[in-house]
């Protein structure tokens, strides 16, 4: 057969092609020769509600043979780059399929066929491969890339709630008895993750029932179970998987009370006991019965404890400063305070750290690294003469070196201490060395007392007693002799100086503190001249608040009673069971302090039973509970009275001064919620109100300080009669920054006090005004009153007779210049404004003038009512005309000053209705701003009034502004 030969191209199809060939643009020339490119592995979640798979990493296929594409027309080709056309997952029963997002990125997703189940499986394990899209319009010679494995793991959604195993459960438990478990309740959740399918809590439904249910479902009582109360508890219980899903239905648990005779005290449920301030004595066990089962009893030894060690410094106690304390129970003035509380003039304890808290004593902390000096003259302690030194200490077994509390010693040059008192492991030592000036021979230089309490780190009271060569010593109010005495050689004489430091010693050759406490402390005092006496050593331990008994006659009889001196621990033992019963039933809790401090009080009853068969004995369980002193309510102590005022420069430089609080007034209120009437009880919208009441109770300081500049000492002062102090217990104590009124007294009697407080100024020429600021507290700082401050002016009275042609010139002055709006509630004067000139002259002109108007009223209205009289008279004789006037015995006075008076009295009441308007309204507005205003409204009146106004004007020419 013969073959055609091929037609010829023609010349057109020539050009095309070698334009085709020329521009780059013929896929014939190009070739897909790389694979697509996967990750090997890829990591994916889902959840069971949802059907697209979170990769990591992303599925994505990389072609090297990009930016042409294959498997595309000619046209496409030309315009855009190589794609990725198609994924394959390879695998038995995979529920997912792969898609192509981007053919040009490569981008895929991989998401679920069917709804997955995560309790049916939780992840897949499958391979993919990708496919790019060949070459040529049909998409020939597809390259795919090497298999890659993808795990799938399939996230449980909390779709099933815990079911209960069984549908009820029962037990049986004996009376009297704790339980560790008395049935276990179980449920099971469908869930396929332990997050969703554990049970992670069980609840009992049932309220106030006397059970418990751990995480495990073991139900338990919490309380011992008694038949007589109840002979069966229905329980209601349910469950949470760990996703807070609860049971879909809750168990019943019934658990059944057997009865069982158990020795033990009865009749007191409750382990919480509420106590009220200032309700007096509080009965603690007033149904207690003791359950013998009949055993044959000898005797019963019950002992109640009280444990307020957390309290306070052992207990609750009152807690006013030490001073006080010592007043109040009967000591000696003249103790030296050396811990006080930081305050302007006693500001030495301002850097130690304290507990910072008000309802208790203020403690400080001592870490072994701080100490305090006392400043020089605040105590003096001389060995020829007795003294008392006493501490409140908490110290614990912190090691074997030296700690001290209280040290006199050189203050440069040499090492020699002159006294000390320091603890060394449980040693209380107490070094005194004797003067140089005393006889040189050996004497009793340092005591030793080895003691529990000293390291026990609990609060303990310590009072020492020292009159050479005798030192007794008293912890807890009861005395101890010293176990050991060392002598000494008297010091050297010598002319150095002393530094007393509390907290650590002085080496005053060396220039360091050494032998530093560590503990805390707390009113630490010193008093020279008198040993301290056992009645007031015993005041000062005692407790405020305690365990109280007080039995009638015909209930006590037979029963022996014994406390502790702190009254924290009381016994009573008895043959007869039932009187020791009676007995217990009066043992009371009592807090005579009128703010005690809130807190639990630990409570403990424990017994001790001996019977006629020792051997058969029983043994009764301690009763535990506790005492909750609730909330005092605070009360609020309210300064008031007046708080400006202006007086005579002379009456500043006079002998008495100036009275700083004339009119004060000290009060105290607290706020109760009264409760509606018993009618209103049920209606919802009566609400309870609050009442304000005022109470009365002691105050143990005043503070007055003075505003800006500090006295001076050269040219002002604030005194005080002392004389009237004696009686009171209450001293003072002065210094540049104010005064300071200390001492435990009632609010009257230091009102009265406060009203005696003068401050005077012998140089006033350059004097305006002082300002003072008065706070009061009580119980050392836990009850502070409103900061109450008095603004005092000083008035400059000028001589208008020496300048009186210089006011037409300067009439500026006649309106002072307002620099700030003040209180004038009690002001005396008309114009108390520290620039105010009043004149003298003028003065006597108004007082005269408002004095003759006054007598011409008075002589008026005695005329008209004795005009009256006559008429009546006139009635009685039976006159026709008694109804007449009689005007004959009336005459008419015409006043000379009345245009004037008419016009100031008027004024007078305008300005005085005025200033008691703005009073309600804006209590910093001066009467010279009211006068100011007038004599400007003045300027616009008649001619008369102004007339009148220059008339009275005085001279301001030597007025300095």
């Amino acid at each position: 057969m013969l073959r055609r030969p091929a037609p010829a191209l023609a010349p057109a199809a020539w050009l095309l092609l070698a334009g085709l060939l020329c521009g780059g643009g013929v896929w014939a020339a190009r070739a897909n020769k790389h694979k697509p490119w996967l990750e090997p592995t890829y990591h994916g979640l889902v959840t069971e509600n949802d059907n697209t798979v979170l990769l990591d990493p992303p599925l994505i296929a990389l072609d090297k043979d990009a930016p042409l594409r294959f498997a595309e027309s000619f046209e496409v080709t030309v315009t855009k780059e190589g794609e990725i056309c198609g994924f394959k997952i390879h695998g038995q029963n995979v529920p997912f399929e792969a898609v192509v997002v981007d053919k040009s990125t490569g981008e895929g997703v991989i998401r679920s066929k069917e709804k997955l189940d995560c309790e049916l499986q939780t992840d897949y394990t499958f391979t993919i491969r990708a496919y790019d899209c060949g070459t040529g319009p049909d998409g020939a010679d597809v390259k795919k890339s090497h298999k890659a494995t993808v795990h799938i793991q399939v996230n449980d959604v909390n779709e099933y709630a815990p079911v209960f195993k069984e549908k009820s459960y029962k037990a049986t438990v004996v009376e009297g008895k704790r339980y560790d478990s008395i049935v276990r309740v179980q449920a099971v959740d469908a869930d396929c993750s332990p997050q969703f399918s554990q049970i992670c809590s069980y609840e009992i439904v049932t309220p106030d029932v006397p059970f418990t249910v751990d995480k495990d479902g073991y139900i338990k009582n919490t309380e011992k179970l008694s038949y007589g109360q109840e002979h069966q508890y229905k329980l209601t219980v349910t469950a949470y998987d760990c996703g807070k899903k609860r049971a879909t239905e809750d168990v019943l648990v019934k658990v059944s009370v057997k009865p069982t005779c158990t020795p033990g005290w009865q009749g007191w449920n409750k382990n919480r006991v509420e106590y009220e301030p200032g309700t007096g004595a509080l009965a603690l066990f007033p149904n207690v019965h003791l359950e013998t089962c009949d055993e044959s009893v000898a005797s019963v030894r019950a002992t109640v404890e009280l444990e307020t060690s957390h309290i306070g410094k052992g207990c609750d106690r009152d807690t006013y400063s030490e001073k006080s304390l010592h007043r109040l129970c009967g000591a000696v003035s003249g103790a030296a305070e050396l811990l006080p509380s930081p305050r302007s003039s006693l500001n030495w304890t301002v850097g130690l750290p304290t507990d910072n808290g008000h309802d208790s004593d203020q403690v400080f902390e001592f870490n072994g690294t701080q100490a305090v000096r006392i400043p020089d003259g605040v105590v003096s302690v001389s060995p020829k003469e007795p003294f008392t030194i006493s501490v409140w200490m908490r110290h614990g077994p912190f090691g074997r070196k030296k700690e001290t509390i209280l040290c006199s010693s050189d203050k440069t040059d040499m090492n020699r201490h002159h006294y000390s008192l320091f603890v060394h492991g449980c040693r209380f030592i107490f070094l005194l060395r004797q003067d140089p000036s005393g006889e040189k021979k050996y004497k009793p230089a340092e005591f030793h007392w080895k003691l529990n309490q000293v390291c026990d780190e609990e609060w303990h009271h310590y009072v020492l007693n020292v009159e050479i060569p005798r030192a007794t010593l008293y912890v807890d109010g009861i005395s101890h002799e010293p176990f050991s005495v060392t002598e000494d050689y008297p010091l050297h004489p010598s002319r150095i100086e002393t530094q007393l430091v509390v907290g650590a010693c002085w080496q005053g050759g060396d220039l360091h503190m050494t032998q530093f406490f560590r503990g805390d402390l707390a009113g630490l005092t010193i008093r020279s001249g008198k040993l301290a006496d056992k009645k007031v050593i015993d005041c000062l331990y005692t407790c405020k608040e305690g365990l109280d008994l007080q039995i009638p006659e015909d209930n006590g009889k037979g029963v022996k009673i014994e406390t502790n001196p702190s009254q924290s621990m009381l016994t009573l033992e008895g043959e007869d069971v039932g009187v020791l019963e009676k007995a217990l039933q009066h043992v009371a809790y009592l807090n005579s302090r009128q703010f005690p401090t809130p807190g639990i009080r630990r409570l403990k009853l424990s017994s001790t039973v001996k019977c006629l068969n020792e051997a058969a004995c029983i043994s009764v369980p301690p009763v535990d509970g506790y005492v909750m002193v609730l909330q005092p309510e605070e009360p609020k102590i309210s300064l008031s009275g007046v708080h400006h005022f202006a007086r005579a420069a002379s009456e500043f430089e006079s002998s008495e001064g100036v009275f700083l609080f004339p009119e004060l007034r000290i009060i105290s209120t607290i706020t109760r919620e009264v409760e509606p009437d018993g009618e209103r009880d049920e209606d919802p919208t009566v609400q309870e109100s609050l009442v304000s009441e005022e109470i009365v109770h002691d105050l143990d300081t005043c503070e007055v300080t003075v505003e800006g500049d500090e006295l001076n000492p050269e040219q002002e002062s604030l005194e005080v009669d002392l004389a009237r102090l004696q009686h009171r217990g209450i001293e003072v104590s002065s210094s540049d920054l104010g005064v300071i009124f200390t001492g435990v007294d009632t609010m009257a009697s230091y009102e009265e006090v406060l009203h005696l407080l003068r401050y005077r100024n012998w140089h006033s020429r350059s004097l305006l005004d002082r300002k003072f600021k008065l706070i009061c507290s009580e119980l050392n700082g836990r009850y502070v009153s409103n900061e109450f401050q008095v603004e005092v002016n000083v008035i400059h009275t000028a001589n208008p007779m020496e300048h009186a042609s210089h006011m037409a010139a300067q009439p500026q002055f006649v309106h002072p210049e307002h620099r700030a709006f003040v209180d004038l509630s009690g002001h005396n004067l008309a114009n108390p404004h520290p620039f105010a000139v009043v004149p003298s002259t003028a003065t006597v002109v108004i007082v005269v003038c408002v004095s003759f108007l006054v007598f011409m009223i008075i002589l008026g209205v005695f005329r008209i009512r004795a005009a009256h009289q006559r008429a009546v008279r006139d009635q009685d004789t039976g006159k026709e005309n008694e109804m007449d006037w009689d005007d004959s015995a009336l005459t008419i006075t015409v006043n000379p000053m009345e245009t004037y008076e008419d016009q100031h009295s008027s004024e007078e009441e305008e300005e005085e209705e005025e200033e008691e308007s703005e009073d309600g309204e804006e209590d910093d507005i001066t009467s010279a701003e009211s006068e100011s205003s007038e004599e400007e409204g003045g300027e616009h009146g008649d001619p008369q009034t102004a007339n009148r106004q220059q008339q009275l004007e005085w001279d301001d020419s030597t007025l300095s502004y």
